[in-house]
């Protein structure tokens, strides 16, 4: 019989998973409703905004044609503006001509005026020095001075005065003979004041001015005239022109308040538009953020569910079908080897004879057809050899008829399946140390069953497998890098 391989039922478990924990309650519906009611944000109306700026924009359309009208009328009357505005700019020219040569003789004026003030000051300083020049002296001429100091030599020479008084007089000698040339310049600066020109000679250089100033003056006074006959005519041509224009203005004015009101509208709908963009943005991200935490949810009870079936797979032996396998491949084996007792023969007890020379045994009947031949020559040593030849016959190798399956099997164990029945003694050898070998990892397994089941719900398994991931992507990475 060859072995089946393992079986399909599962080990019993020996302790049962724990139950899992019940879901968190939901906020009630209404609750939910209330609330997003409170903070929704209303989509901005595209018609009412469509209608208010098609309303406006009809009023600046009618604003336009009727400025477009005024401005018809405003280019009918406005015949021959070039060659006013060229006689206006011909005329504007000559009077700036005109104003620039009177600005010049002004300054010419300016600068005779400051000259001539400037003179009469130095002369009214001269007269000032001289006068004080001549009271600090007290002499009209060199010879008052020399007369003043012979009549004090004279006076010490002639008269006995104290030593005070000698040194007074020393004292005036030595200040008359100081200021004695002081009297030569009194003189130069009485001929320089006599020969100083006051600005007389500048009063007719400013009449020349005035006069020419004043030709000027007239001519500007006819270009002035002129330009106001001009304006006056231009006047006259254009009529209630001015009139028109300042309502042309005002319709602008009005025109651009209905343009500012326009862009006021499109503004607030473009904020009112952000503010519902921002409000759609932010639901989009609550129910994000809510399909998180659902996936959340989702995951820790997959992961819970998982864990569950780790440890109810840890109550299964993990060896079973391998050690399934093993035992009835030796079965298989002895199979092969074992005789069944129904197959043997019961040994025949020899009896022994003590013939003498020439005489001879008959055998019994039912022997005497086998062994015809042979009885007469057969004694005691021919007896054991056959019986010898018989125990060999019946122990000698057997070939062993196999099929595919056998094979599968038989290579699942990594051992070479017998092609005879002599190799089926040392594969029994082998199988049964594997299946020694597999009690062993029974033996560590039940061992460390607790702490791995553990470790599982610790989650010490997943951070390995994190772990494990983290660094298998440091290594690709490196390898890109490379």
């Amino acid at each position: 019989m060859a072995p089946s391989g393992p079986p399909a039922a599962k080990a019993k478990p020996e302790a049962k998973a724990e139950s899992k924990p019940k879901a968190k309650p939901k906020a009630k519906k209404e609750e939910k409703d209330e609330e997003e009611e409170k903070t929704k944000v209303a989509a901005p109306d595209r018609e009412e905004f469509d209608a208010k700026v098609a309303k406006i924009q009809e009023g600046i359309e009618k604003l336009q044609k009727k400025q477009q009208g005024f401005t018809a009328k405003i280019n009918e009357r406005s015949g021959g503006k070039d060659e006013f505005f060229a006689k206006k700019t011909e005329l504007r020219a000559q009077l700036d001509e005109l104003s620039g040569k009177m600005n010049e003789l002004q300054a010419q004026k300016d600068e005779i005026n400051a000259a001539t003030g400037q003179k009469r000051e130095e002369g009214k300083a001269m007269r000032n020095d001289l006068k004080d020049m001549k009271k600090s002296l007290g002499f009209g001429s060199e010879k008052e001075i020399d007369d003043r100091i012979a009549a004090i030599e004279y006076r010490m020479s002639t008269t006995s005065v104290s030593l005070k008084e000698e040194k007074d007089n020393i004292k005036e000698i030595q200040m008359h003979k100081k200021n004695r040339p002081k009297v030569a310049q009194v003189k130069k600066m009485e001929d320089n004041l006599s020969t100083f020109d006051p600005g007389m000679s500048m009063k007719e250089k400013s009449n020349a001015v005035y006069e020419e100033m004043s030709k000027y003056r007239d001519a500007k006074k006819k270009v002035q005239e002129k330009m106001t006959e001009l304006m006056e005519g231009r006047k006259e041509q254009l009529g209630d022109l001015p009139e028109i224009m300042s309502q042309r203005e005002e319709i602008s004015k009005q025109i651009g308040a209905l343009i500012q009101e326009r862009n006021t509208v499109r503004d607030e709908f473009r904020q009112a538009e952000r503010e519902f963009n921002a409000y759609l943005n932010e639901q989009r991200k609550k129910r994000q953020e809510k399909v998180n935490e659902e996936r959340a949810d989702r995951q820790k009870e997959y992961d819970l569910g998982r864990k569950q079936r780790q440890l109810e797979k840890l109550d299964e032996q993990p060896f079973v079908s391998e050690m399934t396998l093993i035992e009835q491949s030796m079965f298989f084996c002895r199979s092969l080897v074992t005789t069944k007792s129904s197959e043997k023969k019961e040994e025949k007890k020899d009896i022994a004879h003590n013939n003498k020379d020439g005489e001879e045994v008959l055998l019994r009947k039912e022997d005497r057809e086998e062994e015809y031949f042979f009885a007469p020559t057969k004694g005691k040593k021919g007896k054991a050899a056959a019986k010898k030849e018989a125990g060999e016959a019946s122990t000698a190798a057997k070939p062993i008829k196999h099929n595919a399956e056998t094979f599968i099997l038989f290579d699942k164990l990594k051992l070479d399946a017998p092609i005879t029945t002599a190799d089926v003694p040392a594969l029994l050898e082998k199988l049964e140390a594997q299946l020694e070998e597999y009690k062993e990892k029974v033996k560590v397994w039940e061992e460390k069953r607790e702490q791995m089941k553990q470790d599982i719900m610790d989650g010490k398994e997943d951070e390995e497998k994190k772990e494990g991931e983290e660094k298998k992507e440091e290594v690709e990475e490196t390898k890109v890098d490379e």
